[in-house]
């Protein structure tokens, strides 16, 4: 097999909100279809949105479970921190002890953590 390519992809009811979201975060645009919205950064496609009208937020960390989350390395825990609020992320759960990573929803209620070293 051969694979050509690979994305992955989020379903959220309002693919306007969040594909903005990522498309701010990481620091791209928007290719926007009416039902499939392309993330993309540099050239490359690295998120897809896809339109899921009667999508249901994961409960993390307990309830609907999450399908998929992603671990996001940044050099500056407390700018990260300040700039995904202010784009619309929700704090889940903040790093406690020996943890190198705060946790968040995106506004579709996926679940991304921003890690440091």
């Amino acid at each position: 097999m051969k694979i050509t390519a690979q994305t992955v992809v989020f379903d959220a009811a309002d693919i306007e909100a969040e594909s903005s979201f990522w498309a701010k975060m990481l620091g791209g645009r928007v290719s926007a279809r009416e039902d499939w919205h392309t993330v993309v950064v540099d050239g490359a496609a690295p998120i897809a949105v896809q339109l899921a009208p009667g999508h249901q937020p994961p409960q993390w960390p307990e309830g609907r479970p999450q399908q998929i989350h992603l671990d996001i390395d940044v050099e500056d825990i407390a700018a990260a921190h300040t700039e995904v609020v202010e784009l619309g992320a929700e704090v889940l759960q903040m790093a406690t002890g020996e943890q190198r990573f705060n946790v968040y929803a995106d506004p579709a209620g996926h679940p991304f953590c921003l890690c440091w070293e």
